[in-house]
């Protein structure tokens, strides 16, 4: 489902000489609608920023690591990750100069080493609970890779497991709240993983008595796992754990989802949903307040479009036990818009936690509610005289509560076309925090390029995560 072009004629109105637009405008629609075209709001201008906002103090002092999935430049793997430093990419990101690390080096001698084969196209980045560690997963080769994170050394490299019709992917991990271990999504392999983990000792350990198949499995209510109307495609997309530990999440493709048990040998499901309470396609958790916040999107051929928000709340065995039925606790319905275009995806918050924020990469906005009570406050559109089209796509806040970073797509995105990733400037958007989290503004756009031999731009912006330095 392509974007509302003449939406961005309108916008090529936009002076290219201001220097920021707001995207703080007046409440807009409802948190929900039904069929038709989706008109986003306008973006309104903003006061310039005050003083030396951009500045960090040193007890917040973080970098900000941003993963390009195209293969390395002259390359058909590997891949690169830009590393910015936090006052350089607030100030002017368009100047500020990352470090790069072009994965078609150590790391690829790495997995080539241990694995036999190169890693294509990474994909999602975390850091460890000490910041001390990185891990990357390759969602196209199915390697999850561990670095140093302070000298940005490659440390171990592994594969997922082959899984239904002999397939592996990566598309994400998460690590524990405690350091202990790190999960993985083996999405058309359609495996829930485990890596065990030891950061003090660079101690990693593969666990395959922990897999669970979510092809072939049977929930505790005696379900199939995997079912034409229950859940019609177990692919996992996404997991996510709380900082309590407990459950682990895992979005599926096909809709419905899992919560899991990840310190079991192998993982177990403690609660399952079904895709007419949790639908397709969802890739974003973000937990405030005491709720654990998800959605349901789009963005691809099957499924061109998704706007499904809803919550859960963070508890432990009392709540999320097996013995209960399907779809307990019931999910609070936070938003279902059936207009088009519109894609869920990222997630954030404000650093009060008062704030949670859902972007959309179709149409170009965020949808702001206050996370306490699940109320809608407003929607704002992403647009700015520094892209007429970003596809927001995922989000890193930064750890003085002040700025929200987002990955950029590009123009050919590695997630296939037509496609609601397909963006006009690959690279970071660098989003300011007003008003304690209610509103936001524009600041900049730090762009990345790849371009191959025959001038094609193949930067693909994904995955985004803040490291925070002390």
């Amino acid at each position: 489902m392509g974007k509302i072009q003449h939406w961005y004629a309108l916008l090529g109105t936009l002076a290219a000489s201001a220097m920021a637009v707001s995207i703080a405008g007046a409440d807009h629609g409802t948190p929900g609608g039904s069929g038709g075209v989706y008109v986003p709001p306008a973006p309104e201008p903003v006061p310039p920023q005050h003083g030396k906002y951009w500045k960090v103090a040193s007890a917040f002092a973080h970098e900000v690591w941003l993963v390009d999935q195209s293969d390395s430049p002259g390359a058909s793997f590997g891949g690169r990750i830009f590393i910015y430093d936090d006052q350089q990419v607030r100030r002017n990101a368009a100047t500020a100069v990352p470090e790069v690390i072009d994965l078609a080096d150590a790391t690829a001698s790495l997995c080539m080493a241990q694995t036999g084969v190169n890693p294509v196209r990474p994909h999602m980045l975390v850091f460890n609970d000490q910041n001390s560690h990185a891990v990357l997963s390759f969602v196209a080769s199915g390697h999850v890779v561990f670095f140093d994170a302070v000298t940005r050394a490659p440390l171990a490299c592994f594969r997922t497991e082959v899984g239904a019709g002999g397939a592996r992917q990566a598309h994400a991990v998460w690590p524990a709240p405690d350091d202990s271990y790190v999960l993985v999504a083996n999405q058309n392999g359609k495996k829930f993983e485990r890596i065990n983990t030891n950061f003090a000792t660079n101690t990693f350990t593969q666990d395959p008595a922990a897999t669970l198949n979510l092809a072939t499995c049977t929930t505790p209510n005696g379900l199939p796992c995997q079912d034409a109307l229950l859940r019609p495609d177990n692919a996992p997309i996404c997991p996510f754990v709380p900082q309590s530990g407990y459950p682990a999440y895992v979005s599926l493709r096909g809709g419905g989802m899992l919560a899991i048990d990840p310190f079991t040998t192998p993982m177990s499901i403690v609660a399952e949903y079904d895709a007419e309470h949790i639908p397709r396609d969802g890739c974003g958790f973000m937990q405030a307040k005491g709720f654990v916040f998800g959605n349901g999107g789009g963005g691809n051929p099957a499924n061109p479009d998704g706007w499904f928000l809803w919550r859960l709340p963070e508890a432990g065995p009392d709540v999320y036990d097996p013995l209960n039925p399907v779809n307990t606790p019931e999910p609070l319905i936070l938003s279902h818009d059936t207009s088009k275009p519109r894609d869920a995806h990222g997630v954030a918050r404000s650093g009060n936690e008062k704030y949670v924020y859902f972007f959309d990469r179709a149409a170009n906005v965020v949808e702001i509610y206050r996370a306490a009570t699940g109320a809608y406050v407003k929607t704002e559109s992403l647009i700015s005289p520094f892209s007429s089209d970003p596809t927001p796509d995922l989000a890193g806040e930064a750890p003085d509560g002040k700025y929200v970073y987002l990955s950029l797509r590009g123009p050919n995105p590695l997630s296939g076309d037509p496609h609601a990733s397909t963006g006009s400037t690959p690279g970071l958007l660098v989003i300011e925090l007003l008003n304690h989290g209610r509103d936001m503004a524009v600041r900049g756009l730090a762009p990345i390029s790849n371009i191959d031999a025959g001038g094609v731009q193949r930067a693909d912006g994904h995955g985004i995560r803040v490291r925070r330095i002390h």
